[in-house]
């Protein structure tokens, strides 16, 4: 059989084509597959060519192969039941593949023939748009695309200046001297598909938003000539370059335009962009130790070891080996040799290796013919999708067309609270609202910005209260400024915004420039715009100076610099006042920000801010909804709700919508927020309610609806959290106790009905309907009652399982959960709390220790119960029994723990003696006169605690007690004035 097939190909394939393939890894089945291919040889004369299956490259590396595999299966090293490779799969000089087969010499003369015959160039012909098809009336898609422009410019502006117009025009004629026209049209026409389809659209992103003709186009929504937008940002006609719109649409109907485009150029020439996640340092040495089997708390404490800091450029061996000659700690692992010596030097062998594949998140090439004419393609075994086997780096050279189709949350988030607020004001567009509301304006100037976009983190908060911004050019600075690098220069914007008189102008000429930033040069465009109007750069030129100086080109900036003087001094600027421009810029190109962006993104902040301004309980509402199968942010949203002073009202069967809705400025909450509720019973309850008319009980509403919408399953999840409250008499557990035989009751109705089927003796509509008694169980406690709410709805309505416990806990227990990751690990720490969850396991040493979680008002820790404690407090660890802890903290993991020491009876803790108060500082770097201004302030709060200063660095925070001269008053009105100072980002006591 073996030597037919051998025959048929060699026939199919034509003389010296086909040739018999053996090889000799040690495996002995080999051995009987080379003594048949050398029979089919002699009897066919078919050649026969030696190989190596090459998995890696040095013979040494065996052992990591072999550990790459467990990473990849999941097993351990010591599992004997899994794949296991010869240790003969690296590549083999030509003198070890001659020692295999000295006895067939015309075998590996054949592998060097083939060899010589294979021939493989890949074409690179760079990016090929698709065609774009034009409407019959116009010649070229330059022509469309004028048109086009021209009709947008009118809808934008109600005269056309000779600026527009000579902005327009030359956009328009670069465009088609670059050969972009087809590019514009075709992210126009899916651009304007779904806007048609009242899909959100972001104003822009990027560079793209200094585009006057993407403007017009409506590919972008902010105009760049308002707001001094460089269209040589985006697109420079003095290095060409593929342009590259990057499009924000809503999070929830994305896929809609991807689908529109796979549809309009072809299934075969529509895919996505293949991606490779890589084994980084921390991450190679936990799966290396896990295959090893090293223990978990060992793996940890070696990766919390591994510096945050990244080896010399001129470092050419791994970071795995620049790191163990950086830290003594991490050596002294691997100087306890065995397995720790295997997982360092195995790790740095696999370190950057690929770990898997994926698919780009947002990328999608369009080809002009199909994809693999140019590339190869992957199909993903999960989804079904199509994705290029080349990474985005290397598609456009070989003639591929990469688009980014983001979602952005934000963009649903205002869609639904549009939604929203049209209830009570139809006419409402978050497209129309004003740029200077005063409203939303002092809100931010109170800092107010929790969950406003790009504006919500603590420290943002604080430059806000700082810079009292009033206009939106200001929030575009303050979202270009709060980065690392530039922040620096942020105490200098507000110096300026609050006092004119400080402002300095590099040169007077640059007054006009830099009078919104407060003298400071803040954007990318900016440095662009000095270089043309004191260099004399045409803005083409300025681009790459710009772009030269941010990747430090040294040898491209020397020569710019001669430039730029020569055309200062032409422009009557001293040579000496023009080189000290030059060099100021430098820091100013690494630091700057697109502006294009940062306006388009500031746009978007601004509206979410107006919302939460103007109609907090709509924004709040949306909020929710957008993150309702977030966990995490769920519970934050919640809580920033009930701070603001807005009500959240339980899940309603008459009131709440499928999402968070609001009415007479109280939240519902919304049907989809409750676990294991489907969208389809969801659109069914609303539905038939919006058709016919509120549900006056549950038997009403279980005659109304189909069995098909509304399962059993449905309906004991409704009654557990609550949604039947207010239109029955019956508790909770008496609804759940006769529900199936409510509903065995209502389907025969349903059935009887269908059929039209009447009594023996004429029809009697109390046999049809007839009048069900309930048989009565006691209704659950208030805490079973909590804890169903809990489960179903993430949250606590009718009050919390602690709230018997809520004063004792403020007196008693010291540590805040919101911030355990600042506690001290020295300290002894009351906790007062519920437990959630034990488990208890058996030690090494045949003892029993336990884990447990613990949940208060703030949140939820894990406790861990060693050997001696267990066996002393082990019978207090019982699932929602509230409990008194005293420990310490354990930072070994990555979400801090407490080792507890003792627990008792919540009210056998102690009371809390306040003793310290800690600061933590915001993260902007303050001068020497504001910390002695800060210190001076704090004086004024003299008392018995001691003083901590948190100061973040990186990931981490260092903690720094206060001189003794400094101690602080601990109560309440003291901390509050404290957290109100601009260097603060936040205060509690311990």
């Amino acid at each position: 059989m073996a030597q037919e097939r051998a025959l048929y190909y060699s026939d199919l394939f034509g003389k010296d084509n086909f040739y018999l393939e053996i090889m000799d890894h040690g495996i002995p089945e080999e051995k009987t597959v080379i003594d048949g291919i050398l029979e089919i040889n002699r009897s066919t004369g078919i050649p026969i060519i030696a190989t190596n299956d090459i998995h890696y490259r040095w013979k040494e590396h065996a052992n990591a192969q072999d550990i790459l595999i467990c990473i990849g299966t999941n097993k351990k090293k010591s599992d004997t039941k899994r794949l296991i490779m010869s240790e003969e799969l690296y590549f083999k000089t030509p003198e070890e593949m001659e020692a295999l087969f000295h006895y067939i010499p015309e075998a590996l003369s054949n592998t060097e023939k083939l060899a010589e015959r294979c021939d493989l160039t890949i074409p690179q012909p760079g990016p090929i748009l698709p065609d774009y098809f034009i409407p019959q009336d116009f010649t070229d898609k330059q022509e469309y695309l004028k048109y086009l422009v021209y009709q947008g410019l009118t809808k934008h502006y109600d005269e056309l200046s000779d600026e527009i117009m000579e902005r327009a025009d030359f956009e328009l004629k670069t465009i088609d001297q670059m050969g972009f026209p087809g590019y514009f049209l075709i992210v126009w026409d899916f651009i304007d598909w779904a806007r048609k389809q009242d899909i959100p659209v972001g104003p822009g992103r990027g560079s793209g938003a200094g585009s006057l003709v993407a403007f017009a186009l409506g590919i972008t929504d902010v105009d760049p000539l308002k707001y001094g937008l460089l269209f040589e940002r985006f697109l420079n006609p003095e290095r060409v370059s593929m342009p590259d719109f990057d499009v924000d649409f809503c999070f929830e109907r994305r896929q809609e335009v991807i689908d529109y485009v796979t549809r309009k150029y072809g299934y075969d020439q529509v895919g996505g962009i293949c991606t490779f996640g890589t084994l980084k340092t921390k991450a190679v040495l936990k799966d290396v130790a896990r295959v090893l089997d090293i223990p978990f708390d060992e793996s940890n404490a070696i990766t919390k070891l591994v510096p945050e800091d990244k080896p010399p450029k001129d470092w050419t061996k791994s970071k795995v080996e620049f790191f163990l000659q950086q830290d003594t700690d991490l050596k002294s692992f691997y100087d306890r040799g065995g397995v720790y010596k295997e997982l360092f030097e195995t790790a740095a062998v696999l370190e950057g290796m690929n770990r898997h594949i994926s698919t780009h998140a947002c990328g999608k090439v369009i080809g002009d013919s199909q994809l693999t004419n140019f590339v190869p393609l992957y199909k993903d075994q999960k989804t079904g999708e199509i994705t290029t086997e080349f990474t985005m780096d290397i598609i456009e050279p070989c003639g591929l067309v990469k688009m980014d189709f983001l979602g952005l949350k934000t963009l649903t988030l205002l869609k639904n609270t549009e939604r929203l607020i049209r209830k009570t004001k139809p006419n409402f567009s978050i497209d129309n609202i004003p740029d200077d509301d005063k409203t939303t304006f002092d809100m931010l100037c109170r800092g107010e910005s929790t969950a406003v976009f790009q504006f919500e983190s603590t420290g943002m908060q604080k430059i806000l209260r700082e810079a009292k911004p009033n206009c939106l050019e200001d929030l575009f600075a303050l979202n270009s400024l709060y980065r690392p690098g530039p922040m620096q220069f942020i105490s200098q914007f507000v110096e300026g915004k609050h006092d004119p008189k400080t402002i300095k102008y590099p040169d007077p000429s640059l007054e006009e420039l830099l009078k919104p930033t407060y003298g400071v040069i803040v954007y990318q465009e900016q440095v662009m715009k000095v270089a043309q109007i004191i260099g004399g750069f045409t803005l083409g030129k300025a681009d790459i100076l710009r772009r030269a100086m941010g990747k430090k080109k040294v040898k491209d900036m020397e020569k710019m610099k001669i430039e730029f003087i020569d055309g200062a001094k032409e422009r009557g600027h001293d040579p000496k006042h023009s080189a000290y421009i030059f060099e100021m810029l430098e820091p100013f190109a690494g630091y700057g920000f697109n502006k294009s962006h940062a306006a388009a993104y500031s746009i978007v902040a601004y509206k979410t801010a107006f919302c939460k301004a103007n109609y907090p309980a709509e924004f709040m509402a949306a909020n929710l909804t957008n993150e309702v199968n977030s966990p995490d942010a769920f519970k934050n949203y919640l809580d920033a709700t009930r701070d603001m002073g807005l009500e959240i009202l339980p899940p309603d069967i008459n009131h709440s919508d499928g999402i968070f809705s609001v009415n007479d400025n109280k939240i519902y909450y919304g049907l989809q927020g409750i676990k294991g509720l489907g969208n389809a019973a969801v659109e069914a309850i609303v539905a038939e309610r919006n058709a016919q008319d509120h549900y006056i009980s549950m038997e009403d509403f279980l005659s109304r609806l189909a069995a098909s919408s509304i399962t059993k399953k449905t309906l004991e999840v409704l009654i557990q959290c609550g949604v039947f409250d207010k239109i029955e008499t019956h508790s909770r557990a008496t609804l759940l106790h006769n529900l199936e035989r409510l509903v065995d009751i209502h389907n025969r109705i349903k059935e009887s009905k269908k059929y039209g089927q009447t009594s023996l003796f004429g029809e009697c509509e109390d046999e049809i309907n007839p009048e069900i008694e309930y048989e009565e169980v006691e209704a659950w406690s208030s805490r079973e009652i909590l804890q169903k709410e809990k489960d179903y709805l993430g949250n606590y309505f009718s009050g919390h399982p602690m709230d018997d416990y809520r004063e004792l806990w403020k007196k008693r227990a010291n540590l805040n959960l919101e911030t355990i990751k600042q506690a001290s690990d020295s300290k002894e720490y009351n906790l007062l709390g519920m437990v959630k969850e034990t488990r208890s396991l058996i030690t090494k040493r045949g003892k029993k220790m336990a884990f447990a979680t613990l949940e208060d008002f703030n949140g939820q820790v894990g406790l861990t119960l060693f050997s001696s404690v267990f066996e002393e407090y082990g019978h207090f660890l019982q699932e929602d029994r509230v409990i008194g802890v005293v420990g310490t903290v354990d930072f070994s993991r990555d979400d801090p723990g407490i080792k507890v020491k003792r627990i008792l009876e919540p009210a056998s803790l102690d009371e809390k003696n306040v003793k310290e108060v800690h600061i933590e500082l915001n993260e902007i770097q303050s001068d020497e006169d504001e910390i002695i201004e800060f210190r001076s302030f704090l004086g004024r709060f003299n008392g018995k605690c001691s003083l901590f200063i948190h100061i973040k660095q990186s990931n981490d925070y260092i903690v720094v007690k206060a001189t003794s001269q400094i101690s602080i008053n601990a109560n309440n009105d003291t901390l509050n004035k404290i957290s109100k100072h601009p260097l603060v980002g936040r205060v509690w006591k311990e």
